[in-house]
């Protein structure tokens, strides 16, 4: 085979500009070559680089042994030597190399040598990409080669464009033990569902005509090709659909021998299994010319937190609205039955499972997300978390620049970095808090004090002008990268709220935060430990200082945690006054920091205070059964301007998942009773008696998840983990599908024998249970700061039973 240089029949294409959608790199005799598959206005592009080399660097010292070592071991290979060195000030050089077994074969051979690589572990698309600092979009011009349906040879710079993508949402039905009974496809204007079903059979006379019957599970699978391929999406979405639907798809492909040709130009899917190659692992599937993104992983990397994330429990949660099978924890059982006797009912199943799919990915925007992030980061579409990469991709091409190349991960997994600042809280049920937060504080202590990677190594070389930091550390005051990226991101941020483009507010925020957890990471190559402390001791000493500031204006602090400080007012206010006030500090104080770190550090101040929140009523409770007063948990009255109230919980049983119905509720209620100065003593009561009469059962089921497999769980066997069982002990008894064998959320009650699964309970309720662990601690988190207590308020009526 000849090379992409050498293919006849290539015509020279225009410049164009589009979005990169995938990329790999391939083989051809010898030399290894960059796969783009981009979206533009002219459709769907293949462009395929020149020939590029795997590159990593060694000690200048050391590269007459490598040469020995390579020549020994028949390595071919180039050496170039580069202005570059370490952040130790060591002279380096880059060696190239081929392919990657070439490089996989070189590095094993200098690690046997002992001698140091650096950056050896760059992906070769990464560094092609970033080095021309290559985000998302690019604009690209080549050859067009009739033989391979590409461009090639083609050059490529810093482009823009925004795509909009053709997207389908896929979705299968199968059996417990992996058989096909159908695939769903759906997208805006389009719907389809292939299921296996005899078309002539008098009950599907009345089927949809999105519905079409095939006869078997080959059959199935070449007709999804098909329909797959004659839609042509750009982006392949889906629930668990890389994991779940795609690794079954491979499977069941590869055991009736079903090409699955689902890639542009006729290519080929490809299963690749993650690290370790685990085949029950995570993995990812490749298919040329498209993306498939899960919703699951995407929503995560936006940020969402859900008490489950269960296409029914979040179609719920955003939507509201959910599926057409009703018993979620019987689900396959319907499946099953419904593949036997109403097939339309199954394929209608299917069938809202994608466009639920497809209803959460627009009602969240997570598509827009998703390209913003890539064009901010050079992420692809598909890459969750990967916030370490991104930090890789756009500092170190910045740094090559300036003279170094990038340490190395530390061996030993990092040190521990001080966490945020927490004060100890003053317990107490308050009138007129107000809440007082930096505005993304540790960003701005990078932008303030010049916190950055080569900022500290060129900072040490001068300390005497440096900016001093924590644990030994200096930063320069010119040279750096990071507080300038920080900067152009909060610029982007206030653009993007003031359009009210929440999507890229969000990416924005998010990426800007990323960073302190990235300099604190011992997975990222500029971890060091005086880079984070930096920026979290810095933080302390910020908050500690505003504490001191605030009270000095006669106001009393009670609580700070990270960048919220919480002041009591002390008096009389109404809302319009306790704005005032809030407005007031918030001011006076960014003032004081402007002029001291002027004065004590010659620096602009960044920080930038805010009044955020003001609470007419505000409760901070003590840790249970102590006098200390507890953190990160708190209770008040949101009050605004106009009148409008909102009861806030942080942190206590009304936001967490585990507790149940019940406490929740019963939190709510007597917060609010209290926090209005209404009388409570005959409410507890009340909740109290009718938790005995029963009148309560329907609100007593916990529920929680199992965070490993039931078999893992040997010495220490909580609650739920033996509802889990049991519930498991009475589904093989009845012939059903074993749930609960892996991760997953379990629902229980406790009963007369302890934890029993709710859906299997045969022992009655144990309310004292309910009462002494549900009730009474919410209760006693309050009651004491007006004055009573839960047994003496029940004392009477528990004697009763």
């Amino acid at each position: 085979m000849s090379t992409p240089e050498s293919e006849p029949h290539n015509t020279s294409s225009n410049i164009e500009t589009g979005f990169i959608l995938m990329r790999q790199q391939i083989e051809r005799q010898g030399r290894t070559y960059i796969e783009l598959w981009f979206i533009t206005e002219n459709g769907p592009k293949r462009v395929i680089t020149p020939a590029e080399p795997f590159v990593m660097f060694v000690h200048t010292r050391d590269i007459a042994q490598v040469e020995t070592l390579f020549n020994a071991n028949k390595l071919p290979f180039r050496c170039n030597h580069l202005a570059l060195c370490t952040f130790d000030h060591e002279e380096v050089c880059a060696l190239y190399l081929d392919t990657h077994k070439q490089t996989l074969n070189a590095q094993a051979c200098l690690r046997g040598a002992d001698i140091s690589l650096f950056e050896h572990d760059i992906r070769l698309i990464d560094r092609f990409l970033m080095e021309r600092f290559i985000y998302g979009s690019a604009s690209f011009t080549g050859h067009f080669n009739a033989k391979y349906q590409s461009i090639e040879n083609a050059k490529l710079k810093p482009g823009h464009y925004h795509p909009s993508f053709r997207t389908l949402s896929l979705d299968i039905e199968c059996s417990e033990y992996g058989e096909l009974y159908s695939i769903g496809l759906a997208a805006k204007g389009y719907q389809c569902v292939l299921m296996i079903g005899d078309p002539d059979d008098p009950k599907h006379s009345d089927a949809p005509e999105w519905l079409h019957w095939l006869s078997d599970e080959k059959s199935l699978l070449m007709a999804f090709v098909e329909a797959l391929n004659q839609f042509d999406p750009d982006v392949i979405v889906g629930w668990s659909v890389v994991n779940f639907d795609f690794r079954l798809l491979v499977k069941r492909a590869e055991k009736h021998r079903v090409p699955l040709n689902i890639g542009r130009n006729n290519s080929k899917a490809r299963w690749r299994n993650g690290r370790g190659g685990d085949e029950n692992g995570q993995g990812f599937i490749v298919i040329p010319g498209r993306i498939v993104v899960d919703g699951i992983d995407a929503l995560k990397s936006m940020t969402y937190q859900f008490e489950s994330f269960s296409l029914e429990f979040v179609s719920q949660a955003l939507l509201g609205k959910g599926k057409k099978i009703e018993n979620v924890h019987d689900r396959m059982a319907h499946i099953n039955h419904d593949f036997q006797h109403n097939k339309v009912k199954l394929a209608e199943y299917n069938l809202q499972d994608c466009e639920l799919v497809l209803d959460i990915f627009e009602h969240t925007k997570l598509l827009d997300f998703l390209i913003l992030r890539s064009h901010l980061t050079g992420l692809t579409l598909d890459r969750m978390g990967g916030w370490v990469a991104a930090f890789t991709n756009l500092y170190l091409p910045k740094l090559h620049r300036a003279g170094y190349v990038s340490p190395n991960r530390p061996e030993d997994g990092g040190l521990a970095s001080p966490g945020g600042y927490v004060m100890s809280s003053k317990p107490g049920l308050y009138q007129h808090v107000l809440v007082l937060d930096f505005k993304s504080l540790y960003p701005s202590i990078i932008r303030t004090f010049k916190i950055d990677p080569m900022g500290l190594v060129e900072g040490l070389k001068r300390k005497e002008t440096a900016i001093p930091g924590f644990k030994g550390a200096y930063f320069d005051r010119l040279k750096h990268f990071l507080p300038n990226i920080i900067t152009s991101l909060w610029q982007q941020r206030d653009e993007a709220k003031k359009d009210q483009d929440a999507a890229r507010s969000q990416a924005l925020k998010i990426m800007m935060n990323s960073f302190y957890g990235v300099l604190g990471s011992g997975g990222c190559r500029f971890y060091d430990t005086r880079l984070a402390s930096s920026i979290t001791k810095r933080g302390h000493s910020i908050m500690q200082t505003t504490a001191k500031w605030i009270e000095e204006q006669g106001y009393e602090v009670i609580y700070g945690d990270t960048d919220s400080t919480f002041v009591w007012l002390k008096g009389d206010y109404n809302a319009e006054r306790a704005h005032e006030v809030g407005n007031h500090l918030a001011q006076h104080i960014n003032a004081l920091w402007r002029t001291t770190l002027k004065k004590d550090f010659d620096i602009e101040c960044q920080l930038e205070l805010e009044f955020e929140t003001y609470f007419s009523r505000f409760l901070m409770p003590t840790i249970r059964g102590a006098e200390t007063g507890s953190k990160k948990r708190y209770a008040g009255v949101k009050a605004s301007l106009n009148g409008d109230t909102e009861l806030v919980f942080k942190g206590l049983e009304t936001v967490r998942s585990d507790w149940t119905e019940l406490a929740k509720e019963f939190q709510q209620t007597l917060y609010g009773k209290v926090f209005n100065d209404e009388p409570v003593e005959e409410y507890v009561r009340n909740i109290v008696q009718e938790v005995y009469n029963g009148e309560r059962d329907h609100q007593l089921v916990y529920k929680k998840r199992l965070r490993q497999a039931l078999s893992a769980y040997v010495k220490n066997v909580p609650p739920h983990v033996k509802a889990a069982r049991l519930a498991d002990q009475h589904n093989a008894a009845l012939g059903r599908s074993l749930q609960y064998q892996h991760k997953g959320f379990i629902s229980y009650v406790y009963t007369t024998s302890g934890a029993e699964p709710e859906e299997y309970r045969q022992s009655p309720f144990d309310y004292e249970h309910y009462i002494e662990k549900q009730l009474k601690p919410v209760a006693d988190a309050i009651l004491p700061f007006v004055g009573s207590q839960f047994d003496e308020v029940t004392s009477r009526q528990l004697g009763l039973f």
